[in-house]
């Protein structure tokens, strides 16, 4: 199945809930109502406005349907525009006074002398005579206000509380659209019936980066663009009526805060979801389970509910507690859109079962298994924040690289391999050092290791890694990678505990030479740590003879010959072992425990208790 067809089965769903405007309509934006007395003439202006906020916001109203006007030849609007139309008068440049708009406002009149010719309806014909009677000069008097302009302007009948497009008269002339001149019947890709064409597909609006003001799907306004000699919508024959309703449905769920729309884009996407049922609780119970998977939520029991019904429904099976009408079967999709100029770019389309992605969603969150948990880990991170906290510089969601962020999201979805530039990246950071978040809190290096360990341990199960990667620390895991790390954060335990109080560390100028080269960097930290140790011997024995301990226990399982350069997985491996030995709790023959991150214990151990 399409994309465009997917939408347009999605529309019919919305439409029979009475969620979506009909063919012909869609919702717009108004703050301004014009009152007309039955011989034209403005008598007010109503404020439409939503005051209840801080600000006053403009209200949305349904109105007959909105079109893309490219080009520079005026295109108006059926009963309603701005006022550049409407009223023939814009802002000037400088903002301070208006100007006249004459194309726009003689096209608004030479579009409705056509259309309301012989009609008999009193606000039609109230609206006519209004426009055969404006001029832009009539704005500086009452009624009208500066703000209004261009701002969109409905219309109404004094003394009735409706518009005058919501007139049964004006609803047959938007609905019983005649078919035009030069209007070829073609066979519609997304319905298969003959129908006429869009010449012009619908403007998409609530894209993040996009322009503001909407930008197209499907356009072609190029040669190169284009075959066989066709222009415009002829290249994708789309009948309106099926243009109308994709459009209508991919712009209600991209609504700002909408329950079909992941809140923060991931990288430069802007994602969406729906379901494919029968019945709308079955659909509604699949997008609410997947939108929490994207959007979790913090508290971890809750978090940890929600990964237990991930597994269930991967397993073929939905628990009695988990959410009411989640069927087996239920077709699922998810679309990620990328502003591209004036057009939209589909960064990723998926489509299967729910069960498919439930399942590779509880794989993404069992990949991510590691002990201990990382600090400020509150059990299903989302996709969104795993990326920003491993792979944004400064942590910030806008420095997530798009192009990684789409494979990764396929990847989840998937339960394909995570892409290779995802286990760069993260090494990457994690060499730059712990620098603060966007939002002051810290990172930590146990969400590098999370990622890590995710990636090789699906790299493991794809049979592209042999190796086996341990969960918590693992004294028997030989990789030359693992131990080397385990090695690193001993020496850097006796350098902190022989210098108390210092604030660089080993870590800070060593650590991405050690991981990358450690031939070349381990002798300098040997001989480093001897130094430590040597200190501890007569300030802390107890302590020196626990290091020293474990450190034989590490070169035991090392080789002798350090080597020269370590693979990116050795890498990756090397972060894995640095952390579980930093993190690890180590009894001295007093029974005393010690770890090179007692925060970050001190940190899992809560996150157990709750």
């Amino acid at each position: 199945m399409s994309i465009l067809q997917a939408l347009d089965g999605y529309y019919h769903r919305l439409a029979a809930r009475g969620e979506v405007t009909a063919p012909g309509w869609s919702p717009e934006k108004f703050g301004w109502c014009v009152v007309l007395n039955s011989a034209g003439e403005p008598v007010d202006v109503y404020d439409l406005h939503d005051v209840s906020g801080k600000k006053p916001k403009p209200r949305l109203y349904r109105v007959p349907a909105s079109f893309a006007r490219p080009g520079v030849t005026p295109r108006a609007f059926f009963l309603w525009d701005k006022t550049a139309f409407t009223l023939g008068v814009t802002k000037s440049s400088d903002g301070k006074a208006w100007v006249a708009s004459d194309k726009q406002h003689a096209a608004f009149i030479t579009l409705h002398q056509e259309r309301l010719a012989g009609q008999d309806d009193e606000g039609l014909l109230a609206l006519l005579r209004f426009l055969e009677s404006w001029w832009p000069e009539r704005f500086d008097a009452a009624p009208f206000k500066p703000e209004m302009l261009d701002a969109n302007i409905l219309f109404r009948l004094e003394g009735e509380r409706g518009f005058i497009h919501e007139r049964p008269a004006a609803r047959a002339l938007v609905e019983g659209r005649k078919k035009q001149a030069g209007d070829d019947d073609i066979t519609c890709l997304i319905t298969g019936e003959q129908a006429p064409v869009a010449r012009l597909h619908p403007t998409i609006k609530g894209v993040e980066g996009a322009q503001s003001s909407g930008a197209s799907l499907v356009s072609f306004n190029l040669d190169a663009f284009t075959s066989l000699g066709k222009t415009q919508g002829d290249n994708a024959p789309t009948s309106e009526a099926a243009a109308f309703r994709y459009g209508t449905a991919l712009n209600h769920m991209l609504t700002r805060d909408g329950p079909n729309r992941v809140r923060r884009p991931i990288g430069d996407a802007t994602v969406v979801f729906w379901a494919d049922a029968s019945q709308a609780e079955v659909a509604d119970a699949a997008e609410s389970l997947f939108g929490e998977t994207f959007d979790p939520p913090e508290d971890a029991e809750e978090a940890y509910k929600l990964g237990l019904e991930l597994a269930a429904i991967a397993k073929g099976s939905v628990p009695p507690e988990s959410r009411a009408g989640l069927a087996k079967g239920t077709r699922f999709h998810v679309l990620g859109l990328s502003p591209n100029a004036a057009r939209l770019s589909v960064r990723f389309w998926l489509s299967d079962d729910f069960e498919f992605f439930a399942k590779h969603l509880a794989d993404h969150f069992d990949d991510l298994h590691i002990e201990p948990r990382p600090l400020g880990w509150s059990g299903a991170p989302s996709v969104n924040l795993l990326l920003a906290r491993t792979t944004a510089l400064q942590g910030d969601f806008k420095n997530i690289p798009p192009l990684l962020a789409g494979e990764v999201m396929r990847a989840v979805l998937t339960g394909a391999r995570y892409p290779q530039s995802l286990l760069a990246a993260v090494i990457i950071r994690l060499r730059a050092g712990d620098p603060k978040m966007s939002d002051g809190k810290s990172g930590s290096i146990g969400w590098h290791a999370a990622v890590i360990r995710a990636v090789l341990v699906r790299d493991h199960r794809l049979k592209f890694y042999k190796e086996k990667v341990p969960m918590s620390l693992d004294r028997e895991h030989r990789t030359p990678g693992y131990q080397l790390g385990r090695l690193f954060a001993m020496y850097e335990l006796a350098q902190k505990r022989a210098l108390e109080g210092l604030n660089t560390t080993i870590r800070d100028r060593y650590f991405g030479a050690a991981s990358a080269t450690p031939a070349s960097v381990f002798p300098l930290l040997v001989r480093g740590g001897q130094n430590h140790l040597a200190k501890l011997s007569k300030t802390k024995p107890g302590l020196a003879k626990l290091i020293e301990r474990e450190l034989d226990e590490i070169y035991g399982n090392l080789e002798a010959t350090l080597p020269r350069s370590l693979s990116l997985q050795q890498q990756a491996e090397f972060a894995i072992g640095y952390y579980h030995q930093r993190s690890a709790k180590l009894k001295s023959d007093k029974g005393e425990e010690i770890s090179l991150a007692d925060h970050e214990a001190s940190a899992s151990e809560e996150g157990d208790e709750a």
